[in-house]
């Protein structure tokens, strides 16, 4: 017995041994793609020796003797912290994810191959300026650089995750990063889901009960659009059921909810303590390990510019230089349209227009899968677009029998010069100048928040689509394609873009907002991002008579949530303090409990707090119930609380109330009834998860920021390592945002925030912040790759100096690359 125990003692000493020196060994092997940051480097492909002074925060600062030289080494500097994050990027908008991921990344690859994003990319290149030329033909020589250091060996292939899938890294090309900037216009726009979800509604609602659900912003004269079974016989109200090419984070495609948002604003001199202009801004994108954001510091012969880059990209998409500050934000211009075309009955290669039939422009492209046989797709242009799959997007249940839907895009252009368009931004020494930049900027289409010594202004930038003042559903609702009045008919002047040049007010402000109050075809857009931020920022821009650098920072973080204080005291209107005392454990008394802790609550979604995460469940089982009855399957498709629609409700807007009455029951039920039933179900749903104790419940263990690697971040045992899980503040309408998942065991999972924040003083340039959500590297093995991460979830910035010797003190790396002479 003793002999047997002493056997498995060593056996088990020995295993431990064995799983001690495998875990050893990986390290090691895993931490060879760790870059040296004090290492210097002989190369070709630049023509003096260049400077990377990666500062105590490992932002890197370039320092060269020509612009081309400072491109060269952004591009060394992105692929030396973040190669596997840049030719994902690359794969997703070549279509070429199934390549290494197999079958389940299919339905990606071939949406994306049907908008052929990276053949417009290629002929993109062809007709941007000079400059820009340049600068893509050296950012991609410094990439390659780093590829080719790769694979002379002993570097760890580059990256971790290059060791669990493939290691081929192709050499990097200019259309790699024009094929990016396409790739983040997806992301930013969703009026074809608003035009799928409108169609839908339309063919199970009566016309005043959509205008509840969806809702025209205030201020709109808009004539009454046709039903769209008028307009398309035969068009079925189901959604679709293939949409799982959404839920995988490995997509690009987001649902409407998660359509580009950001905040902005400025403050001219006159309006700053400090007497300089005052600018911050916070893009709102889907948070992920690593950020897509980049911090970087690049020395130009214009000056010294610093910000947020996206690696893939050479340039500084927001941030600032010594004379001129720009942030971004969604505009939410209609820069999308689904056509539907009427195939000809005669020759289904053909589809009808007002001069007659024409043939489908198609060619063949080859999916390559993983394990699997490769797919041949055919891919077919109208005249509007690409003919996209009615398995995406919802489109089969919108387009009837003997049709396909075409998109009809602003960013399917093979002249896009918005990379031009960015790279003149950079070196614009004004806010005049920066306008001026923005004219060959076409998609995707944003705000431009200015700020410079002497003023501020907003320009939306990016091309307006042209349309028929007859257009039957003024670009609202799929329309058919063989009227020609519904085709767009070119693109407006830029000087019809909305624009806002030093206002008497001394402010600007932009939450994604509705900007301009124009009839159609002018109208920018009839949807908007946001009706509630906007709210919040008016109400903290009038609290002072000038503002500084800290007041803008404390909008920036403001968690108070505008929904919540208008709508609660409407919906609890008849249960506040109501009713007998009720024993403990009951239902009626966690309700009481509830509404004494919500009566009391100003509204500040606080992650300490239970009562933001009451009021989110209450809303979200609210809506549900006022809908499901009525439209069904639907009602899925409205993942987060609308405002909007809610307070019309219990309004009773134009008769909005009928939506209390539950269709299927025989009694009349009213809207105090349905706010009391979706309470105690939110409560019910509340206890199973967190406890029957109501005041330990807090926000933030439900609100978790989930930045989460996107292909190992599902893995057993490594998503501890890779994944970066937060508690946060904020919520889906507060300025500082935390948009909800909105769908999933836990619905409440911040997905989407602002993963960059700047601020930007111009009376004391060098005391600008900016912080960005992770960490500058990319491998889970770098003190980088995490660091920043909790200085931005606590509300904390680090500083954006220009000075070199600011940089150089305290800096983690200084890198010196040396031209390789001739033999």
């Amino acid at each position: 017995m003793l002999t047997a125990f002493r056997w498995l003692l060593r056996i088990f000493t020995g295993l431990i041994a064995l799983g001690l020196l495998a875990a050893v060994l990986a390290y090691y092997v895993l931490s060879r793609s760790l870059p040296d940051y004090n290492e210097d480097f002989t190369l070709t492909g630049i023509s003096a020796p260049v400077e990377i002074v990666r500062n105590n925060n490992d932002v890197p600062h370039i320092f060269g003797k020509t612009e081309e030289d400072v491109y060269f080494a952004l591009g060394f500097a992105h692929a030396q912290d973040r190669l596997w994050q840049m030719t994902m990027l690359r794969r997703t908008a070549q279509g070429r994810l199934s390549e290494i991921f197999g079958p389940r990344t299919v339905k990606i690859d071939e949406l994306i191959r049907r908008l052929d994003f990276y053949g417009l990319a290629q002929l993109s290149v062809k007709v941007q300026d000079k400059r820009t030329t340049m600068a893509l033909d050296a950012y991609a020589a410094g990439v390659n650089a780093w590829i080719s250091q790769v694979n002379l060996g002993a570097r760890g292939r580059g990256a971790p995750e290059f060791f669990f899938f493939s290691n081929e890294i192709a050499a990097w090309s200019p259309a790699d990063s024009l094929a990016i900037l396409k790739l983040m216009a997806l992301q930013l726009s969703s009026h074809m889901e608003d035009e799928v979800l409108r169609a839908q509604m339309s063919l199970v609602l009566p016309a005043p009960r959509l205008s509840d659900i969806l809702p025209d912003d205030p201020g709109q004269g808009i004539a009454a659009l046709p039903d769209y079974a008028s307009l398309m016989p035969g068009a079925m109200a189901e959604p679709a059921t293939q949409t799982a090419y959404v839920d995988t984070p490995l997509s690009p495609f987001h649902s409407r909810d998660f359509a580009g948002a950001s905040n902005a604003w400025a403050a001219s001199p006159s309006k700053a303590a400090a007497g300089g202009s005052l600018l911050a801004n916070d893009p709102h994108l889907g948070l992920t390990a690593p950020s897509i954001w980049y911090l970087a510091r690049l020395q130009l012969p214009t000056g010294g510019v610093i910000g947020g880059t996206i690696p893939g990209m050479p340039v500084v998409l927001v941030g600032r230089s010594e004379r001129l500050g720009w942030g971004l934000t969604t505009s939410y211009l209609d820069d999308q349209d689904v056509i539907i075309e009427k195939l000809n009955p005669a020759n289904p290669q053909e589809y009808l227009t007002p001069e007659g039939p024409k043939k489908f422009t198609s060619r063949q492209t080859i999916l390559n899968i993983k394990g699997e046989d490769p797919v041949t797709l055919t891919l077919r242009w109208s005249e509007a677009g690409p003919i996209l799959p009615g398995s995406h997007y919802d489109l089969a249940s919108v387009t009837p029998a003997g049709s396909v839907a075409a998109l009809e895009w602003t960013a399917l252009s093979g002249e896009d010069t918005s990379m031009t368009a960015a790279m003149k931004l950079m070196s614009a020494g004004s806010v005049p100048e920066a306008i001026a930049a923005g004219k060959l900027f076409v998609a995707p289409s944003q705000n431009l928040m200015l700020a410079d010594a002497n003023g501020i202004a907003m320009q939306t930038i990016g091309v307006m689509p042209a349309r028929d003042p007859a257009n039957a559903t003024q670009g609202r609702m799929p329309a058919p394609g063989w009227q020609g009045k519904n085709r767009w008919t070119g693109m407006l002047p830029y000087e019809d873009n909305p624009s806002f040049i030093n206002p008497a007010s001394g402010l600007l402000g932009n939450t994604n907002n509705k900007t301009v109050d124009r009839p159609f075809p002018l109208h920018v857009s009839f949807e908007w991002g946001d009706t509630q931020r906007i709210q919040r920022w008016l109400a903290l821009m009038k609290t002072r008579e000038v503002h500084t650098r800290d007041s803008f920072i404390e909008a920036q973080l403001d968690t108070v949530s505008p929904t919540a204080r208008n709508l609660l005291p409407l919906i609890g209107a008849d249960l506040w303090f109501t009713g007998e005392p009720a024993a403990e454990g009951t239902p009626e008394r966690l309700r009481q409990k509830a509404l004494d802790l919500m009566a009391k609550w100003n509204g500040e979604m606080n992650e300490h707090l239970p009562e933001p995460l009451i009021a989110e469940a209450w809303l979200r089982a609210l809506q549900d119930r006022l809908t499901r009855d009525e439209i069904g399957p639907l009602a899925d498709q409205f993942t987060h609380p609308e405002p909007v629609f809610i307070e019309r409700v219990y309004r009773n807007i134009g008769g909005a109330s009928v939506w209390c009455d539950v269709v299927q029951s025989a009694a009349v039920e009213t809207c105090t009834d349905i706010a009391r039933i979706a309470l105690d179900q939110a409560l019910l749903e509340l206890s199973e998860v967190y406890g029957p104790n109501i005041e330990s419940w807090r926000w933030g263990d439900a609100h978790q920021a989930t930045h989460d690697h996107p292909v190992l971040g599902e893995v057993p045992v490594l998503r501890y390592f890779v994944n970066i899980r937060q508690s946060t503040s904020g919520g889906d309408t507060t300025l500082l945002r935390g948009r909800t998942k909105g769908t999933g065991p836990n619905p409440y999972l911040n997905v989407h925030a602002g993963g960059y924040r700047g601020v930007y003083d111009f009376a004391d340039p060098d005391s600008s912040v900016f912080i960005q959500a992770t960490g500058q590297s990319g491998h889970p093995l770098s003190r980088f790759y995490d660091d920043l991460s909790e200085l931005w979830r606590r509300g904390e910035y680090i500083p954006m100096s220009l000075d070199p010797d600011l940089a150089r003190a305290g800096a983690v790396g200084d890198m010196v690359l040396t031209p390789e002479l001739p033999q």
